[in-house]
């Protein structure tokens, strides 16, 4: 049997755990690949193809656990979302300003 995922209340996620997770620039990536999509996104889809499934999964635990993705299994694959409205109500325009100045440093390089 699969462990299920943890998903912290979102009156329990904190600033800081967010700017932790997203300080990775790889969980960073994931991050700005799901928020681009219109739906729940595969996790493999969503993570760099070059990482270690192993690896995949210890930064989707660190984000789930951040309290900025939600993921469900569906069959035989995990999908997540970002948890935009969730996360808008308790640190409003955070998520959106990091994800926005990220795009704005990968142009400057």
């Amino acid at each position: 049997m699969q462990r299920p995922f943890v998903h912290p209340a979102v009156d329990d996620v904190s600033l800081e755990s967010i700017l932790y997770a997203l300080a990775d620039p790889v969980r960073l990536e994931i991050i700005k690949r799901i928020a681009g999509g219109t739906c729940a996104m595969n996790c493999s889809t969503a993570a760099p193809a070059d990482l270690p499934k192993s690896t995949q999964s210890h930064h989707f635990q660190v984000l789930r656990e951040a309290g900025l993705i939600r993921s469900e299994r569906r069959g035989t694959e995990v999908v997540s979302v970002l948890r935009c409205t969730e996360l808008e109500k308790r640190f409003p325009g955070v998520i959106g300003s990091i994800l926005k100045a990220s795009d704005k440093t990968k142009k400057k390089i």
